[in-house]
């Protein structure tokens, strides 16, 4: 049954093997309007509804290997595929330094493409400026009449302000957070440092900040700053985990219940209790009722006496329902140190009856059915874990919980049920580590620890689909996978300190695309934890949509990835599930140990993997060879394993000598139970991250898979099993 997965279309193959299909075939031509030459739609309406274009599809593919198909498509009646066909043609011509080649495919292009009629007068006198041709000042300035409101038109300011300051003043003040206005300030500051209003610009607008500008500001101009000010300082002190300068900013901003929340939890962060003591009373002073009194509340109970703890946590359960069950479970713990065992079994009774959809109550189930289970009840363990699932279905323990109902079922005897615990997880819990376990437990064919590693599935790469947020011309340069998308969002985004969510996840696949595959991906998946309903509703809305999952698993490295999986006899989604894991695809990036790169491989590891692959020489940071030697170590410890995939991947967290001995111990004859035994907690979390990032994967972007799981959540029960 799994053969039928091989010898499909590899991993990269995609966008040009297809359109070679594409040309001369079933080349999609856009809206008809486009072909009589009328602009009557708006830009977004053109956008959303001509998803399909045999442009689109050649973004992805080199230059050097896209040119002819473009060619072709630029040769067509008029279309907004031939429009971007020539915008591609001569972006690629002006990256490679080819002027005049850019200068014929834009002829006439800004009438014919008005969406994107700044960037193209931009590309004109960028190819002037090439060609050495005097015409290109003109067009700087012809870009600046036509399109002044345009953050394009920064680009044009900064050229002409080398050697006319003005121009540079002008850009400073009209787009701060261009950044080509942050390079002018860099510049300027270099000339004259003591410029504090060019360090604020800096603050507020340039996304890494160093913070020697912000002590500069705090040090030597505090007298000079506003409150608004201060709170771009605070902020990005508190960014970078400097919470007792965060704290002393935030003190210095406009009141709010975020702002005096941060303060006594800076002051907490650093270790200075009896200040944050008062910062904290001083929130509930002035905000009573604000949600961060309530956590504010819980943590003075931390920092207190055994009796003025009761006091506060008492508050906490009368005036802050959505903080209760943290507070009632606090409050039992509290009453058991006590010996007050009767007042301690009352609390947590409260705790299921009044506050029993809180994730205290999820996680105080969720303990007590593992103690059953370690005791082999696996009917009490069944018991206190079967409400889990519905009446806490946002807790991370949800889809946990209800994988382990159906095993402790199938040993109940109760195979109805087990089966209809894992479809409930399959359907509910799509995304989820235990959604693969249960797939396998169905028997379905998506792979097993015993046979992943000889999988290839076939993979369809992602589309980039259209920006939430944006203006028209951001949205389609995107689309057009230009590096000017990023220059735009980045004049465009000005709210980075409460972004709405179409905000951050627009900035999230920004920096993916970008090469800010860490950052991009934390704001993309932190999305989750917004809290106000209408954040929460619109965040659901976004997660039902395959753009969000695609990239929140997005994937770099494709090239590299295939020709050492194929190598190495690795399934490559593995191996991809791996990477993202280790390094969320940052390939420079070294931990505290010195393991370095896209698969943090040791330095004294890659060495030995040197010698005995016959490696002469490599470099830990560039991709492909960190993916030539990690690919290697985990062809290595599937070998010492048997191609056990589960034991491999802890063996390369934990090293082999550790797995060994927990093989010994344990046994591996129930693989679930073997994950759940694990004694280390990191690598514990370590392997189901791994394999829910390999199910992702497998389920976002293969098509049979996807397909599967579409039919799932249809027909599955929306009812857990009783």
């Amino acid at each position: 049954m799994l053969q039928r997965w091989k010898n499909q279309v590899p991993l990269a193959a995609g966008a040009a093997g297809l359109c070679v299909l594409l040309i001369g075939t079933t080349l999609v031509v856009t809206n008809s309007n486009w072909l009589q030459g009328n602009w009557s739609q708006s830009q977004e309406q053109v956008l959303s509804e001509n998803p399909k274009s045999a442009v689109l599809q050649l973004v992805s593919v080199p230059p050097a290997k896209r040119a002819l198909q473009l060619q072709a498509i630029a040769q067509l009646p008029r279309s907004l595929d031939r429009a971007r066909a020539r915008y591609l043609l001569a972006s690629d011509a002006i990256n490679q330094q080819q002027g005049k080649i850019a200068l014929n495919w834009l002829e006439g292009l800004a009438q014919s493409y008005p969406i994107l009629a700044a960037p193209i007068t931009l590309k004109r006198a960028q190819a002037y400026e090439l060609t050495g041709d005097p015409k290109a000042e003109a067009t700087w300035q012809n870009l600046l009449k036509l399109y002044g409101d345009n953050p394009v038109a920064a680009e044009a300011m900064f050229v002409l302000g080398r050697n006319n300051p003005q121009y540079w003043q002008s850009v400073i003040a009209r787009f701060p957070s261009h950044p080509r206005t942050l390079e002018i300030a860099r510049l300027l500051l270099k000339q004259n440092p003591n410029q504090p209003q060019l360090l604020l610009l800096l603050a507020k607008h340039d996304y890494e900040t160093d913070t020697v500008v912000l002590d500069q500001l705090v040090n030597k101009y505090a007298a000079q700053l506003q409150p608004q000010d201060w709170e771009a300082i605070a902020f990005g002190y508190w960014k970078n985990h400097l919470y007792k300068k965060a704290a002393a900013a935030y003190a210095q901003t406009p009141g709010t219940p975020v702002n005096n929340y941060r303060i006594g939890r800076g002051l907490q962060l650093s270790a200075q209790k009896t200040e944050a003591i008062a910062a904290y009373q001083q929130l509930l002073r002035n905000f009573p009722n604000a949600k961060e009194s309530g956590t504010a509340l819980l943590h003075l109970a931390q920092m207190a006496e055994t009796a003025d703890a009761l006091i506060y946590l008492d508050r906490v359960i009368s005036s802050f329902p959505q903080q209760a069950g943290e507070a009632l479970v606090e409050k039992a713990q509290i009453l058991d140190t006590l010996q007050s065992k009767k007042s301690a079994a009352q609390t947590r009774q409260w705790l299921l009856t009044k506050y029993g959809d809180s994730d205290a109550a999820a996680e105080y189930r969720w303990k007590i059915a593992q103690q059953r289970a370690a005791v082999k009840d696996y009917r009490g363990a069944w018991l206190w874990a079967q409400p889990l699932p519905t009446r806490n279905p946002k807790s991370i323990l949800a889809p946990r919980a209800g994988f382990w109902v159906g095993k402790w079922a199938i040993k109940l005897g109760r195979k109805n049920d087990a089966k209809a615990a894992f479809e409930y997880v399959l359907s509910q819990f799509p995304q989820s580590y235990y959604a693969w376990r249960s797939a396998a437990a169905l028997g379905l064919d998506v792979g097993n620890f015993d046979t992943v590693r000889q999988l290839t599935p076939q993979v369809v790469p992602p589309t980039r689909s259209l920006l939430p947020a944006g203006s028209a011309t951001l949205k389609e340069l995107y689309l057009l996978g230009q590096s000017d998308a990023w220059t735009l969002w980045q004049a465009e985004f000005q709210n980075d300190i409460q972004p709405t969510v179409a905000e951050q996840f627009t900035d999230g696949l920004m920096r993916i695309t970008n090469g800010e595959n860490l950052l991009g991906i934390s704001q993309i998946s932190t999305l989750e934890d917004r809290e106000t309903p209408q954040e929460q509703a619109e965040y659901q809305a976004l997660s039902q949509q395959l753009a969000y999952w695609q990239a929140r698993y997005p994937f770099p490295y494709l090239a590299e990835i295939e020709t050492w999986s194929q190598e190495r006899r690795l399934n490559p989604l593995l191996v991809t599930a791996l990477i993202r894991q280790e390094s969320r695809f940052e390939p420079k990036i070294r931990s505290v140990a010195g393991a370095t790169g896209l698969m943090q491989v040791m330095p004294g590891t890659a060495k030995w993997i040197a010698q005995k692959s016959n490696i002469k020489e490599y470099n830990a940071e560039n991709p492909n060879d960190n993916i030539k030697l990690g690919t290697w170590f985990l062809d290595y410890t599937h070998q010492e394993y048997n191609n056990n995939s589960l034991l491999a991947v802890a063996s390369y967290n934990a090293g082999p000598g550790n797995v060994s001995k927990w093989v010994n111990q344990l046994g591996i004859n129930n693989a679930d139970e073997f994950v759940e035994a694990i004694p280390f907690d990191e690598t514990k979390g370590y392997v189901r991250q791994v394999f829910g990032n390999y199910w992702n994967y497998l389920r976002l972007y293969n098509p049979e898979i996807s397909q599967l799981m579409q039919k799932y959540s249809v027909r599955s029960p929306k009812v857990f099993p009783n």
